[in-house]
């Protein structure tokens, strides 16, 4: 069927439905399904199933994400659940505005499928202007507002080369932390899209170097000379399976160096543990995945697991031997249309008793915090922290720049704000029990306060909070991107 065609036969649609002569359904990503009429089919078969708006990205790119096939009957009810769900996995690629699945009806128990996407911009040239410190709070608060803590570079990304949905990243930084990276993901190599590869490489070098930590607060050294304190490059090739719609499996295997000056040494005697300026290994890890939100970058509906087991040391050559273990769950529930609840777990946990400063981990270092903590670290060797959050929508809007913007992916520019109430909790174990930051480890922790979330173009997330820790400790907050 000619594109045409189809376009009046969507016209046709809708005029039957104006005049109760047939169902049609209208269901974006984040909408409800419409009530049912009276005359609808209990069976349907779908004979085709077109795909529109699509001028960058590959059709079978899109069919991938579809359960929905031509040629099955399908019981009317669970098709349009069916609809609703392919609707959500074709929106979280992150290739689209706007994503549509109308069901057009041709007969009495026949229909054609139109899917309706608006694409993004793919190809994105970014000045790069960010704070070298974990969030804004840290930079602000415990150094000071330091501008020469400020990077600043170019990037440039491309999200969808080919139209099949690689991605490709390039990209250089000067000034706190000088750094080049490159990056390319290419999701599927075989023709049944199971199977996909990515490689990254990344050196940066720093003449600032946090050392140590006193106090739950991280120790910044530079020498007297501002000489290079660190380089590091890593390079690392990721397997990807992904057997079903929501499942995927990750294996990774990588190489990291890093060189630092001796002057480092003098600071923390520990800081490669082996007392000696280079650290090398190898790295194996695997990783299970199973994402069923309606939304990836701010989901008020759906649940995530994460479970991973990354080894440090494959070789006797290696300068460190360690086992990681890694887990995120998360739910979210909608309670409404404007009400949702998320609620998240983070676990990590490492083998040895002992990591290089390079590899430690605790509360402070993403993604792992508690609300009111912002200002901390809180290093050790087991981390668990569970967060909780009620969310009340009270504005959705969508400014229509059509007039202003020539570039048609940039002419709706959407707003949503949520009021959230956050609460929380958690520990970090230091089996070490260093003094000098025992005020904070190896004891339950909490944080709770108000906040106000702003999601817009591209899903972009901006939070606004104001959190309590368990110490009755309180301050403004500003981070980006969802909380988990």
């Amino acid at each position: 069927m000619k594109v045409w065609k189809l376009y009046i036969l969507y016209g046709i649609t809708c005029l039957f439905l104006a005049m109760g002569k047939t169902s049609y359904l209208y269901a974006q990503t984040t909408d409800s399904l419409p009530s049912l009429l009276a005359d609808t089919p209990k069976k349907v078969t779908i004979n085709t199933i077109f795909v529109i708006g699509n001028e960058k990205t590959r059709k079978n790119i899109i069919l991938r994400e579809l359960t929905i096939r031509p040629g099955i009957e399908y019981d009317w009810e669970e098709l349009l659940l069916q609809i609703v769900a392919d609707q959500k996995k074709i929106y979280n690629l992150m290739l689209f505005n706007s994503v549509e699945i109308t069901p057009l009806m041709t007969g009495t128990e026949q229909i054609e499928l139109l899917v309706s996407v608006t694409e993004r911009w793919y190809i994105i040239p970014q000045i790069k202007l960010n704070i070298a410190d974990r969030n804004l709070a840290e930079w602000w608060t415990n150094q000071n507002r330091d501008l020469s803590r400020i990077n600043f570079g170019a990037k440039l990304a491309h999200y969808n080369v080919g139209g099949r949905n690689e991605k490709l990243r390039v990209g250089g930084q000067l000034g706190f932390i000088r750094e080049f990276e490159f990056f390319y993901d290419k999701p599927y190599i075989d023709k049944n899209q199971k199977h996909g590869l990515a490689f990254q490489y990344l050196f940066f070098t720093q003449r600032n170097l946090a050392v140590k930590s006193e106090n739950n607060r991280q120790i910044f050294f530079t020498n007297e000379n501002e000489d290079i304190l660190r380089r590091n490059a890593s390079a690392f090739l990721r397997y990807t399976y992904r057997g079903s719609f929501y499942n995927f499996h990750f294996v990774t295997f990588g190489y990291t160096n890093t060189r630092i000056n001796e002057d480092v040494l003098e600071q923390n005697p520990n800081f490669f543990l082996h007392g000696k300026t280079n650290l090398g290994f190898l790295a194996l890890g695997y990783t299970f995945r199973h994402d069923n939100r309606d939304n990836v970058a701010y989901p008020t509906q759906g649940q995530l697991l994460n479970v991973g087991l990354m080894r440090y040391g494959l070789t006797g050559l290696d300068d460190v031997q360690d086992f990681e273990f890694t887990l995120f769950a998360s739910k979210y529930q909608r309670l409404s249309n404007r009400f949702h609840i998320a609620s998240g777990l983070s676990f990590n946990a490492f083998l040895g008793n002992r990591q290089p400063y390079t590899l430690v981990r605790g509360l402070g270092y993403n993604p792992y915090f508690i609300r009111g903590y912002e200002l901390n670290v809180i290093e050790g060797q087991t981390t668990l922290v569970q967060k909780n959050s009620l969310r009340y929508k009270f504005l959705d809007l969508n400014f229509d720049l059509t007039g202003l913007m020539p570039i048609e992916q940039f002419t709706s520019l959407p707003f949503k704000f949520y009021l959230s109430g956050n609460f929380d909790h958690g520990f970090v174990q230091d089996r070490n029990r260093l003094p000098e930051n025992l005020r904070l480890t190896n004891r339950y922790l909490f944080g709770y306060g108000l906040g106000v979330d702003m999601v817009t173009l591209h899903d972009m997330t901006i939070r606004f909070e104001y959190s309590i820790n368990s110490m009755q400790e309180g301050a403004l907050f500003i981070n980006v991107r969802a909380p988990f």
